[in-house]
């Protein structure tokens, strides 16, 4: 497994190109997708891209924190072909380390439900403790 990961912002429409080749992007609402997908990309606390030896974008995670007790795993996205390589693993560790580490920090995401079983592997649990309040507009559409 040849890659890296770093702190990089990402393009809107490098993390769109990205989206594409993973199934990150149904994950997202089409009401004003490209416009929400730039501030995104500009405003994440911590933006972490993983890249194999040609350069080629692999693997995203975003996170928002406070750096002190809070992290939320806003994107985490793997290409389809890279799946099961430990590429989502490795941007999780190094997103928790950014955010303060674990011994500091407690970890949450709102996982999609075909990733419900790589989160449960990572060692995550269903809180009883998490609110939403949602008013949002959200047709459902994919990323093509």
């Amino acid at each position: 497994m040849n890659y890296t990961i770093n702190e990089e912002r990402l393009t809107p429409e490098d993390y769109i190109g990205f989206l594409r080749h993973t199934d990150l992007g149904s994950q997202y609402p089409a009401e004003r997708f490209r416009e929400r997908t730039a501030t995104l990309v500009s405003r994440a606390s911590i933006s972490l891209t993983a890249r194999d030896a040609a350069g080629e974008l692999v693997g995203v995670c975003f996170g928002i924190t406070d750096f002190a007790y809070w992290l939320f795993i806003t994107d985490l996205g793997v290409r389809r072909d890279w799946v099961g390589r430990g590429v989502g693993r490795a941007l999780v560790r190094r997103l928790h380390e950014a955010a303060g580490g674990e011994e500091n920090i407690i970890m949450y995401t709102c996982a999609n439900e075909n990733a419900t079983g790589f989160y449960e592997k990572l060692g995550m649990t269903k809180p009883g403790d998490v609110y939403v309040l949602n008013r949002a507009a959200w047709t459902d559409f994919t990323v093509e």
